[in-house]
């Protein structure tokens, strides 16, 4: 990897992962991490915080989960977030080719100039090449799942999930050309989708998520293949389910085994139905209420010549935390 590629993605959106959790208090007010440890894609982690906020406490675990072995992160919440994260990545990586930013890529060779004469149209504009973008995020994501455990199978099933759902979810494209407005030739072109929609999707696939169990070796007792959770039964999950191993934990309460910091003391809205609301973010347990005043210097104004005159504003203001 050269210099300039590191420089153009920190540029750029293509923020790995996990400095996206010190942008989203809300989801890990807790997280520090060194920036330079995680150069990527936050776009998941943001659709993340966004998407499983209605979740509640639950999002708060999943800070920890993300490349940390020592956690017992085999929920279906652990799930969603190593789908989306691998998934942010390579479509991050997608665009960047298509944008120009990346000396190593950029359109998709195969899909110019060839003419598709049954469906009247042929390749042009600029395809994204998403094939480069998933290579270089598998090897990329999947580089840290090394220890042959149950936990791996699990990680890489869903990484690789939500690159498929990621490819799946392509668009097309196209452009009549033509005098008068008339279509006498057409281009089309593979486009990415929104990363929002993609991240829908996989808000589905989450809601769906299948309960797995590891089958292991006979002779060294590693697991190796994933099986769906059923007496008598050796079905494998889909390629683009979403698998857990175990049932989510209870979030609310601090949890060092699971990574839950639980929601004592997180601060919360009196009046919002969602989860930021102090009912569902408390947990039933109630919350405390806090008075303080607030200050600043308002209604400023220019005088010639030359200073500003300002007024002394203040308000009493109250604050919301969980008990």
């Amino acid at each position: 990897m050269n210099e300039t590629w590191g420089q153009e993605l920190s540029m750029d959106k293509l923020l790995f992962s996990l400095i996206a959790m010190r942008k989203v208090p809300m989801i890990c007010p807790h997280f520090t991490a060194r920036e330079t440890e995680v150069q990527g894609g936050s776009q998941g982690l943001i659709f993340l915080g966004f998407k499983l906020r209605p979740s509640g406490p639950r999002a708060s675990a999943l800070c920890g989960c993300w490349g940390n072995a020592t956690l017992r992160c085999w929920s279906r919440e652990a799930a969603f977030t190593y789908a989306i994260i691998a998934a942010g990545v390579a479509h991050a990586i997608t665009a960047a080719c298509t944008q120009g930013n990346l000396s190593d890529c950029g359109c998709d060779k195969e899909k110019q100039g060839q003419y598709h004469r049954d469906e009247g149209w042929k390749w042009g504009g600029c395809s994204a090449d998403i094939r480069y973008g998933i290579g270089f995020a598998k090897v990329f994501v999947d580089a840290r799942e090394i220890k042959q455990n149950a936990r791996t199978l699990m990680n890489l099933h869903n990484n690789e999930a939500g690159r498929k759902i990621l490819e799946e979810n392509m668009k097309l494209e196209c452009k009549c050309h033509g005098v008068s407005g008339s279509c006498t030739t057409k281009t089309c072109w593979t486009t990415l989708p929104q990363f929002r929609e993609l991240g829908y999707v996989l808000k589905d696939k989450y809601n769906e998520a299948v309960h797995v169990e590891p089958v292991r070796a006979s002779r060294n007792k590693r697991p190796t293949f994933l099986k769906i959770k059923k007496p008598l039964s050796y079905r494998k999950p889909m390629d683009t389910d979403l698998v857990y191993i175990e049932k989510s934990p209870n979030y609310c309460e601090e949890d060092p085994v699971t990574g839950s910091v639980g929601t004592q003391g997180r601060a919360c809205n009196k009046t919002a139905p969602q989860a930021s609301g102090c009912d569902l973010m408390c947990c039933g347990r109630g919350y405390n209420t806090h008075q303080y005043a607030r200050v600043w210097q308002c209604n400023c104004k220019f005088h010639w010549c030359c200073y500003v005159k300002c007024n002394t504003c203040s308000e009493r203001t109250e604050m919301y935390t969980c008990k």
